[in-house]
Protein backbone atom coordinates (compact mmCIF):
# COMPACT_ATOMS: atom_id res chain seq x y z
CA UNK A 1 0.00 0.00 0.00
CA UNK A 2 1.48 3.54 -0.95
CA UNK A 3 2.56 5.49 1.72
CA UNK A 4 -0.12 8.67 2.00
CA UNK A 5 1.46 11.84 0.58
CA UNK A 6 1.96 14.82 2.83
CA UNK A 7 -1.64 16.23 1.97
CA UNK A 8 -3.35 13.42 2.70
CA UNK A 9 -1.65 13.51 6.04
CA UNK A 10 -3.02 16.65 6.15
CA UNK A 11 -6.48 15.91 5.38
CA UNK A 12 -6.32 13.38 7.85
CA UNK A 13 -8.59 13.94 11.22
CA UNK A 14 -5.73 12.08 13.06
CA UNK A 15 -3.33 14.70 12.07
CA UNK A 16 -5.65 17.71 13.45
CA UNK A 17 -4.14 18.14 16.50
CA UNK A 18 -1.00 19.57 15.13
CA UNK A 19 -0.70 19.84 11.02
CA UNK A 20 2.74 22.13 11.81
CA UNK A 21 5.02 19.55 11.22
CA UNK A 22 3.43 18.55 8.12
CA UNK A 23 3.30 22.18 6.97
CA UNK A 24 7.02 22.21 8.05
CA UNK A 25 7.81 19.29 5.40
CA UNK A 26 5.67 20.38 2.59
CA UNK A 27 8.13 23.99 2.99
CA UNK A 28 11.02 22.00 1.87
CA UNK A 29 9.32 22.09 -2.22
CA UNK A 30 7.29 25.28 -1.93
CA UNK A 31 5.30 24.33 -4.93
CA UNK A 32 4.54 20.76 -5.20
CA UNK A 33 2.08 19.06 -7.75
CA UNK A 34 0.17 16.09 -6.25
CA UNK A 35 -1.68 12.97 -8.10
CA UNK A 36 -4.87 14.70 -8.91
CA UNK A 37 -3.13 17.49 -10.55
CA UNK A 38 -3.87 20.06 -8.14
CA UNK A 39 -0.16 22.36 -7.11
CA UNK A 40 0.27 22.95 -3.37
CA UNK A 41 1.91 26.16 -2.97
CA UNK A 42 3.04 26.27 0.61
CA UNK A 43 5.91 28.78 1.14
CA UNK A 44 5.26 32.70 2.54
CA UNK A 45 6.83 35.00 -0.79
CA UNK A 46 4.61 32.45 -2.94
CA UNK A 47 1.64 32.49 -1.32
CA UNK A 48 1.73 36.01 -1.62
CA UNK A 49 2.32 36.26 -5.15
CA UNK A 50 -0.16 34.47 -5.92
CA UNK A 51 -3.09 36.04 -3.56
CA UNK A 52 -1.38 39.06 -5.71
CA UNK A 53 -1.82 37.22 -9.73
CA UNK A 54 -4.67 38.47 -11.67
CA UNK A 55 -3.93 35.12 -13.83
CA UNK A 56 -5.46 33.23 -10.93
CA UNK A 57 -8.85 32.74 -10.52
CA UNK A 58 -11.07 32.22 -7.24
CA UNK A 59 -14.32 31.51 -9.77
CA UNK A 60 -14.93 27.51 -9.39
CA UNK A 61 -16.57 27.48 -12.61
CA UNK A 62 -13.25 27.85 -14.14
CA UNK A 63 -11.78 24.53 -12.59
CA UNK A 64 -11.67 21.81 -14.60
CA UNK A 65 -13.51 19.03 -12.55
CA UNK A 66 -16.76 21.79 -13.61
CA UNK A 67 -16.29 21.81 -17.02
CA UNK A 68 -19.30 21.35 -19.08
CA UNK A 69 -21.26 21.26 -15.67
CA UNK A 70 -24.51 23.75 -15.84
CA UNK A 71 -24.15 26.49 -13.27
CA UNK A 72 -26.71 27.11 -10.02
CA UNK A 73 -29.40 29.37 -11.55
CA UNK A 74 -28.74 32.54 -10.99
CA UNK A 75 -31.90 34.48 -10.11
CA UNK A 76 -34.69 33.99 -7.19
CA UNK A 77 -34.66 31.68 -4.31
CA UNK A 78 -34.25 28.61 -5.94
CA UNK A 79 -30.39 29.02 -6.33
CA UNK A 80 -28.40 31.88 -5.54
CA UNK A 81 -25.30 33.15 -8.05
CA UNK A 82 -21.94 33.26 -7.20
CA UNK A 83 -21.17 35.14 -3.55
CA UNK A 84 -18.39 37.69 -4.62
CA UNK A 85 -15.52 36.00 -3.10
CA UNK A 86 -16.34 32.75 -5.99
CA UNK A 87 -16.06 35.93 -8.52
CA UNK A 88 -13.15 37.23 -10.66
CA UNK A 89 -12.90 41.19 -11.34
CA UNK A 90 -14.77 43.22 -12.68
CA UNK A 91 -18.03 41.61 -10.99
CA UNK A 92 -15.78 40.93 -8.19
CA UNK A 93 -14.78 44.34 -7.02
CA UNK A 94 -18.03 45.61 -8.19
CA UNK A 95 -20.00 43.72 -5.55
CA UNK A 96 -17.45 43.99 -3.05
CA UNK A 97 -17.86 47.42 -2.97
CA UNK A 98 -21.44 47.72 -2.90
CA UNK A 99 -21.15 45.32 0.16
CA UNK A 100 -18.72 47.41 1.79
CA UNK A 101 -20.87 50.53 1.57
CA UNK A 102 -23.17 49.36 4.54
CA UNK A 103 -20.29 47.76 6.57
CA UNK A 104 -17.23 49.69 6.58
CA UNK A 105 -14.86 52.52 5.71
CA UNK A 106 -15.21 54.83 4.33
CA UNK A 107 -19.14 55.10 4.10
CA UNK A 108 -20.11 53.73 7.48
CA UNK A 109 -16.69 54.05 9.15
CA UNK A 110 -17.89 53.50 12.62
CA UNK A 111 -19.88 50.27 12.25
CA UNK A 112 -18.24 47.86 13.72
CA UNK A 113 -16.17 49.83 16.09
CA UNK A 114 -19.76 50.78 17.52
CA UNK A 115 -20.49 47.34 17.70
CA UNK A 116 -17.53 47.25 20.55
CA UNK A 117 -20.02 47.97 23.72
CA UNK A 118 -23.09 45.56 22.86
CA UNK A 119 -20.35 42.97 22.09
CA UNK A 120 -18.76 43.38 25.22
CA UNK A 121 -22.58 42.87 27.04
CA UNK A 122 -23.19 39.81 25.10
CA UNK A 123 -20.34 37.88 26.07
CA UNK A 124 -20.25 39.26 29.89
CA UNK A 125 -24.05 38.13 29.60
CA UNK A 126 -22.67 34.75 28.43
CA UNK A 127 -20.04 34.60 30.88
CA UNK A 128 -22.90 35.37 33.46
CA UNK A 129 -24.56 31.42 32.57
CA UNK A 130 -20.91 30.05 34.14
CA UNK A 131 -21.78 31.42 37.56
CA UNK A 132 -22.22 28.08 39.71
CA UNK A 133 -20.38 25.61 37.20
CA UNK A 134 -17.02 23.63 37.36
CA UNK A 135 -16.65 23.03 34.24
CA UNK A 136 -17.91 25.00 30.67
CA UNK A 137 -17.67 24.36 26.97
CA UNK A 138 -16.16 27.25 25.23
CA UNK A 139 -17.38 26.41 22.22
CA UNK A 140 -20.80 25.33 22.71
CA UNK A 141 -21.06 27.57 25.51
CA UNK A 142 -19.51 31.05 24.34
CA UNK A 143 -16.95 31.24 21.00
CA UNK A 144 -20.25 29.54 19.08
CA UNK A 145 -23.30 32.02 20.14
CA UNK A 146 -21.03 35.56 20.61
CA UNK A 147 -20.32 36.03 16.50
CA UNK A 148 -23.47 34.21 15.59
CA UNK A 149 -25.41 36.70 17.74
CA UNK A 150 -23.12 39.27 16.06
CA UNK A 151 -23.80 38.81 12.36
CA UNK A 152 -27.42 38.31 12.86
CA UNK A 153 -27.70 41.36 14.32
CA UNK A 154 -25.58 43.16 11.57
CA UNK A 155 -27.70 41.76 9.31
CA UNK A 156 -30.87 41.63 10.65
CA UNK A 157 -32.05 38.73 11.42
CA UNK A 158 -34.37 38.28 14.26
CA UNK A 159 -33.12 36.53 17.17
CA UNK A 160 -35.48 33.69 16.93
CA UNK A 161 -34.69 32.70 13.89
CA UNK A 162 -30.80 32.47 14.77
CA UNK A 163 -30.64 28.40 15.75
CA UNK A 164 -32.14 27.49 11.66
CA UNK A 165 -28.53 28.61 10.78
CA UNK A 166 -26.26 25.87 12.89
CA UNK A 167 -27.60 23.30 10.15
CA UNK A 168 -27.09 25.91 7.10
CA UNK A 169 -23.49 26.70 8.18
CA UNK A 170 -22.54 22.97 8.75
CA UNK A 171 -23.45 21.85 6.16
CA UNK A 172 -21.71 24.46 4.14
CA UNK A 173 -18.64 24.50 5.63
CA UNK A 174 -18.66 20.57 5.10
CA UNK A 175 -18.61 21.31 1.36
CA UNK A 176 -14.77 23.34 1.81
CA UNK A 177 -13.69 19.72 3.15
CA UNK A 178 -11.50 18.27 0.19
CA UNK A 179 -12.22 15.30 1.80
CA UNK A 180 -15.28 15.12 1.31
CA UNK A 181 -16.08 14.16 -1.82
CA UNK A 182 -15.11 15.45 -5.53
CA UNK A 183 -15.08 19.64 -6.39
CA UNK A 184 -18.55 19.09 -8.04
CA UNK A 185 -19.80 16.76 -5.70
CA UNK A 186 -18.97 19.34 -3.14
CA UNK A 187 -20.22 22.14 -5.06
CA UNK A 188 -23.81 20.46 -5.85
CA UNK A 189 -24.32 20.09 -2.08
CA UNK A 190 -23.36 23.56 -1.77
CA UNK A 191 -25.92 24.30 -4.26
CA UNK A 192 -28.69 22.58 -2.65
CA UNK A 193 -28.17 23.58 0.87
CA UNK A 194 -27.68 27.13 -0.95
CA UNK A 195 -31.44 27.40 -2.10
CA UNK A 196 -33.03 26.45 1.29
CA UNK A 197 -30.85 29.64 2.57
CA UNK A 198 -31.63 31.57 -0.28
CA UNK A 199 -35.65 31.13 0.40
CA UNK A 200 -35.12 32.26 3.95
CA UNK A 201 -32.97 35.71 3.00
CA UNK A 202 -35.32 36.52 0.30
CA UNK A 203 -38.47 36.64 2.21
CA UNK A 204 -36.25 38.29 4.65
CA UNK A 205 -35.35 41.09 2.30
CA UNK A 206 -39.27 41.53 1.28
CA UNK A 207 -39.43 41.98 4.98
CA UNK A 208 -36.75 44.45 4.87
CA UNK A 209 -37.81 46.26 1.69
CA UNK A 210 -41.38 46.91 3.66
CA UNK A 211 -39.47 48.53 6.47
CA UNK A 212 -35.78 49.52 6.19
CA UNK A 213 -33.71 49.33 9.14
CA UNK A 214 -30.13 50.28 10.58
CA UNK A 215 -28.48 46.86 9.03
CA UNK A 216 -26.51 45.53 6.10
CA UNK A 217 -29.64 43.96 3.96
CA UNK A 218 -31.66 46.80 4.65
CA UNK A 219 -28.36 49.46 3.84
CA UNK A 220 -27.54 46.98 0.58
CA UNK A 221 -31.85 47.31 -0.47
CA UNK A 222 -31.91 51.40 -0.02
CA UNK A 223 -28.32 52.47 -1.61
CA UNK A 224 -28.70 55.15 -4.19
CA UNK A 225 -24.85 55.50 -4.76
CA UNK A 226 -22.56 54.09 -7.42
CA UNK A 227 -23.54 50.80 -9.37
CA UNK A 228 -26.52 50.57 -6.65
CA UNK A 229 -28.75 48.92 -6.08
CA UNK A 230 -27.14 45.52 -5.95
CA UNK A 231 -29.72 42.66 -7.60
CA UNK A 232 -32.08 41.26 -5.17
CA UNK A 233 -30.24 37.37 -6.51
CA UNK A 234 -26.77 39.13 -5.64
CA UNK A 235 -27.90 40.69 -2.54
CA UNK A 236 -28.91 37.48 -1.36
CA UNK A 237 -26.19 35.69 -2.37
CA UNK A 238 -24.07 38.15 -0.73
CA UNK A 239 -26.14 37.75 2.96
CA UNK A 240 -25.69 34.23 2.72
CA UNK A 241 -21.76 34.20 2.70
CA UNK A 242 -21.63 36.92 5.21
CA UNK A 243 -24.14 34.74 7.21
CA UNK A 244 -22.12 31.58 6.73
CA UNK A 245 -18.66 32.86 7.09
CA UNK A 246 -18.91 35.82 9.63
CA UNK A 247 -19.36 33.48 12.54
CA UNK A 248 -18.15 30.06 11.80
CA UNK A 249 -14.65 31.08 10.92
CA UNK A 250 -14.42 33.42 13.99
CA UNK A 251 -15.91 30.39 16.37
CA UNK A 252 -12.61 28.71 15.49
CA UNK A 253 -10.29 31.71 16.10
CA UNK A 254 -12.28 32.08 19.78
CA UNK A 255 -11.44 28.98 21.07
CA UNK A 256 -7.88 28.53 19.58
CA UNK A 257 -7.19 31.76 21.05
CA UNK A 258 -8.79 30.46 24.53
CA UNK A 259 -6.45 26.76 23.83
CA UNK A 260 -3.77 29.40 23.47
CA UNK A 261 -3.77 31.42 26.01
CA UNK A 262 -4.53 28.10 28.73
CA UNK A 263 -1.34 26.95 26.98
CA UNK A 264 0.76 30.42 27.63
CA UNK A 265 -0.76 31.51 31.50
CA UNK A 266 2.16 33.68 31.33
CA UNK A 267 0.78 35.82 28.34
CA UNK A 268 -2.94 35.06 30.07
CA UNK A 269 -1.50 36.62 33.01
CA UNK A 270 -0.36 39.69 31.12
CA UNK A 271 -3.21 40.35 29.31
CA UNK A 272 -5.47 40.61 32.26
CA UNK A 273 -2.89 44.03 33.59
CA UNK A 274 -1.97 44.91 29.78
CA UNK A 275 -4.93 45.45 28.26
CA UNK A 276 -3.75 46.77 24.92
CA UNK A 277 -1.82 43.41 24.55
CA UNK A 278 -4.77 42.14 22.83
CA UNK A 279 -4.77 43.67 19.82
CA UNK A 280 -0.94 42.57 19.15
CA UNK A 281 -2.15 39.53 20.43
CA UNK A 282 -4.47 38.22 18.62
CA UNK A 283 -2.81 39.29 15.15
CA UNK A 284 -0.45 36.73 16.51
CA UNK A 285 -3.23 34.14 17.13
CA UNK A 286 -3.62 34.69 13.39
CA UNK A 287 -0.69 33.87 12.15
CA UNK A 288 0.04 31.34 14.88
CA UNK A 289 -3.03 29.43 14.71
CA UNK A 290 -5.24 30.87 11.89
CA UNK A 291 -8.91 29.59 12.17
CA UNK A 292 -8.44 29.09 8.42
CA UNK A 293 -5.82 26.77 7.16
CA UNK A 294 -5.87 27.01 3.52
CA UNK A 295 -7.42 27.77 0.18
CA UNK A 296 -8.60 25.06 -1.86
CA UNK A 297 -9.83 25.27 -5.36
CA UNK A 298 -8.09 28.66 -7.11
CA UNK A 299 -7.43 27.74 -10.57
CA UNK A 300 -4.60 29.48 -13.26
CA UNK A 301 -5.94 31.25 -15.93
CA UNK A 302 -2.23 31.18 -17.81
CA UNK A 303 0.93 29.31 -17.74
CA UNK A 304 2.45 30.44 -13.98
CA UNK A 305 6.40 30.22 -13.13
CA UNK A 306 6.93 30.31 -9.98
CA UNK A 307 9.61 29.15 -7.24
CA UNK A 308 11.22 27.22 -10.62
CA UNK A 309 8.04 25.12 -11.37
CA UNK A 310 5.87 26.61 -14.41
CA UNK A 311 2.07 25.66 -13.26
CA UNK A 312 0.47 25.10 -16.27
CA UNK A 313 -2.74 26.62 -17.43
CA UNK A 314 -6.41 25.30 -15.95
CA UNK A 315 -4.83 23.60 -12.76
CA UNK A 316 -5.81 23.88 -9.72
CA UNK A 317 -4.18 25.39 -6.58
CA UNK A 318 -4.84 25.20 -2.97
CA UNK A 319 -2.62 28.15 -1.04
CA UNK A 320 -1.47 26.64 2.11
CA UNK A 321 -2.29 29.59 4.32
CA UNK A 322 -1.17 28.33 7.57
CA UNK A 323 2.09 26.90 6.12
CA UNK A 324 3.10 30.26 4.82
CA UNK A 325 2.47 32.19 8.54
CA UNK A 326 4.87 29.71 10.06
CA UNK A 327 7.54 30.03 6.96
CA UNK A 328 10.56 30.82 9.17
CA UNK A 329 12.20 32.67 5.60
CA UNK A 330 9.90 34.94 6.76
CA UNK A 331 9.08 34.86 10.33
CA UNK A 332 11.77 34.35 12.83
CA UNK A 333 10.87 31.09 15.66
CA UNK A 334 7.84 30.88 13.78
CA UNK A 335 6.85 28.18 16.29
CA UNK A 336 6.66 30.24 19.01
CA UNK A 337 3.29 32.14 20.18
CA UNK A 338 4.83 35.87 20.93
CA UNK A 339 2.30 38.49 21.01
CA UNK A 340 5.24 41.21 20.80
CA UNK A 341 6.55 39.72 17.26
CA UNK A 342 6.89 42.91 15.00
CA UNK A 343 6.14 42.86 11.48
CA UNK A 344 3.28 40.04 11.52
CA UNK A 345 1.91 40.86 8.00
CA UNK A 346 0.08 37.02 8.61
CA UNK A 347 -2.25 35.28 5.97
CA UNK A 348 -4.86 34.65 8.68
CA UNK A 349 -7.08 36.43 6.76
CA UNK A 350 -5.16 35.86 3.59
CA UNK A 351 -4.25 38.87 1.16
CA UNK A 352 -4.93 40.72 -2.22
CA UNK A 353 -8.74 41.41 -3.61
CA UNK A 354 -10.02 38.85 -1.60
CA UNK A 355 -8.48 39.70 1.73
CA UNK A 356 -11.04 38.38 4.00
CA UNK A 357 -14.18 40.91 4.32
CA UNK A 358 -15.16 40.52 7.88
CA UNK A 359 -11.82 40.56 9.25
CA UNK A 360 -12.67 44.23 11.02
CA UNK A 361 -15.57 42.40 12.72
CA UNK A 362 -13.94 39.04 13.54
CA UNK A 363 -10.92 41.05 14.96
CA UNK A 364 -13.04 43.17 17.71
CA UNK A 365 -15.23 40.21 18.27
CA UNK A 366 -12.02 37.94 19.29
CA UNK A 367 -10.41 40.87 21.39
CA UNK A 368 -13.74 41.26 23.03
CA UNK A 369 -13.99 37.65 23.55
CA UNK A 370 -10.61 36.86 25.14
CA UNK A 371 -10.74 40.06 27.00
CA UNK A 372 -13.60 39.55 29.02
CA UNK A 373 -12.52 35.66 29.16
CA UNK A 374 -9.35 36.20 30.74
CA UNK A 375 -10.61 38.98 33.66
CA UNK A 376 -13.53 36.75 34.46
CA UNK A 377 -12.95 33.26 34.18
CA UNK A 378 -11.38 32.19 37.98
CA UNK A 379 -8.23 30.20 38.22
CA UNK A 380 -9.41 28.27 34.35
CA UNK A 381 -7.45 25.44 33.51
CA UNK A 382 -7.77 22.93 30.29
CA UNK A 383 -10.10 19.82 31.21
CA UNK A 384 -8.71 17.64 28.24
CA UNK A 385 -4.96 18.97 26.47
CA UNK A 386 -5.66 18.49 23.49
CA UNK A 387 -9.10 18.62 23.53
CA UNK A 388 -11.13 17.09 20.29
CA UNK A 389 -10.76 18.74 17.12
CA UNK A 390 -13.22 19.25 14.33
CA UNK A 391 -12.57 16.74 11.21
CA UNK A 392 -12.72 19.54 8.57
CA UNK A 393 -9.06 20.22 7.87
CA UNK A 394 -9.63 23.57 5.78
CA UNK A 395 -11.50 25.14 8.92
CA UNK A 396 -9.20 24.30 11.87
CA UNK A 397 -10.84 24.40 15.48
CA UNK A 398 -11.53 22.55 18.41
CA UNK A 399 -14.87 20.92 18.23
CA UNK A 400 -15.56 21.16 22.31
CA UNK A 401 -13.16 23.09 24.45
CA UNK A 402 -13.30 21.51 28.13
CA UNK A 403 -12.54 23.91 30.66
CA UNK A 404 -12.28 23.42 34.53
CA UNK A 405 -13.11 27.03 36.62
CA UNK A 406 -12.74 27.87 40.40
CA UNK A 407 -15.75 30.74 39.95
CA UNK A 408 -16.75 33.50 37.60
CA UNK A 409 -15.69 37.31 38.99
CA UNK A 410 -17.74 40.33 38.45
CA UNK A 411 -17.68 41.81 35.18
CA UNK A 412 -15.46 44.81 35.37
CA UNK A 413 -16.98 47.73 35.95
CA UNK A 414 -19.84 46.06 37.74
CA UNK A 415 -21.46 47.55 40.75
CA UNK A 416 -20.88 44.80 43.03
CA UNK A 417 -19.76 41.21 43.06
CA UNK A 418 -23.89 39.17 43.54
CA UNK A 419 -23.39 35.93 45.82
CA UNK A 420 -24.11 34.08 42.46
CA UNK A 421 -21.03 35.51 40.61
CA UNK A 422 -18.27 34.83 43.12
CA UNK A 423 -20.02 31.71 45.19
CA UNK A 424 -17.66 28.78 44.10
CA UNK A 425 -18.24 26.19 41.74
CA UNK A 426 -19.87 23.01 42.72
CA UNK A 427 -20.32 19.83 40.72
CA UNK A 428 -19.90 18.55 37.16
CA UNK A 429 -21.22 19.28 34.28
Amino acid sequence: MAQPSIFEQILDPANRVDPFALYAELRKTPVARQSDGTYLVSTYDEIVALLHDHRVSSDPRNHPELAGVPSAPEHGPSGLPLPFISRDPPEHDRLRDLATRPFGPPCSPGRIEDMRPWLTDIANGLIDDFAGKSRVDIVDDFAYPLPVTAICRLLGVPREDQPRFHHWADAIIETVDPATGTFAERQRTRTRINAELGAYLDGLADAHARRPGDDLISGMLTDTGPGAPMSRADLISTAALLLIAGHETTVNLIANGTLTLLRHPDVLDRLRTEPQLIIPLVEELLRYEPPVQFLPSRTTLADIDIAGTTIPKGSPITLMLAAGSRDPARFPDPDRFDPDRTDNVHLGYGSGIHYCFGAPLARVETQVALTALAHRLVHPRLAADPPPYRTNPTLRGPRHLPVDIDAVAPAPGATAPSERDLRPAHGRL
